[in-house]
């Protein structure tokens, strides 16, 4: 059923809309003498979420990692609000705006909740402000900020990192992965709370393999298979989850 974009398609997802919030354009990377990431072009537009999607070993949290200047950029460009992206800095991606929220579980275990998420904030006088705004979010970590971070559940964790993640107020959040291992209750709880940043303005790169969770998420979708990008479209399609599960079972 799905097949290779047609050549009207992949020139449209090369295209970056002006004032595109983030714009990838032929990028390549990788690691060493593999390369991994392959000419890949997309756009996310302010206000935007696109879910990446693609089986394990496709080069999805690699692209993410590129963007985030983890990986050499090897070729093709990064814009994010307009800006070209030269040499990255963790200081130069804050200051653009940029969040992410990781794969991995980023978090000092034996520390508390509430150390946990100062990290996310430049000093101590604007923790009080972030944390009511992410209480409205997650009010389960109000009565819970003295809790060791280890002793939470593994979906209590994502929570936790997309939290602070969100404390950071970014322009562009890149989120990899977040419903891995989470109960379908608090991946919808995720999900409304996206919808709800992404209503307030937050542009998203979103990496995942739940398709069902990324397709009622986002607005647009694009299938990553071996470091290219295979397919993309609207969400709302009448043959898009049908298109991606294709793409996903071979």
């Amino acid at each position: 059923m799905a097949e290779a974009m047609t050549d009207a398609t992949a020139a449209a997802a090369r295209v970056a809309p002006a004032g595109a919030a983030l714009a990838l354009d032929n990028v390549a990377s990788g690691y060493g003498a593999v390369s991994i990431v392959k000419g890949v072009s997309l756009s996310v537009a302010p206000g935007e979420i696109v879910a990446l999607l693609g089986k394990n070993g496709m080069g999805k949290t690699t692209l993410l990692k590129t963007i985030l200047g983890m990986v050499a950029l090897r070729g093709g460009g990064i814009t994010i609000d307009g800006q070209a992206l030269g040499t990255l800095s963790p200081a130069k991606l804050v200051a653009l705006g940029v969040g992410y929220a990781p794969q991995e579980q980023p978090l000092f275990q034996d520390l508390s909740i509430r150390d946990n998420l100062r990290l996310a904030v430049p000093s101590d006088r604007h923790l009080p402000a972030a944390l009511e705004r992410l209480f409205g979010h997650f009010p389960f970590l109000k009565d819970r900020l003295a809790q060791r971070a280890g002793t939470l559940s593994g979906g209590e964790q994502k929570m936790l990192i997309l939290g602070r993640a969100l404390m950071l107020r970014p322009r562009l959040l890149l989120i990899d992965e977040i419903s891995e291992g989470v109960q379908p209750s608090m991946v919808e709880r995720l999900r409304k709370v996206l919808l709800a940043e992404r209503d307030g303005g937050l542009s998203m790169l979103v990496v995942e393999q739940h398709v069902a969770f990324a397709l009622g998420l986002a607005d647009r979708y694009a299938v990553l298979k071996l470091g290219e990008i295979v397919d993309s479209g609207s969400t709302k399609a009448p043959d898009a989850q049908a298109r991606v599960i294709d793409h996903l079972a071979v």
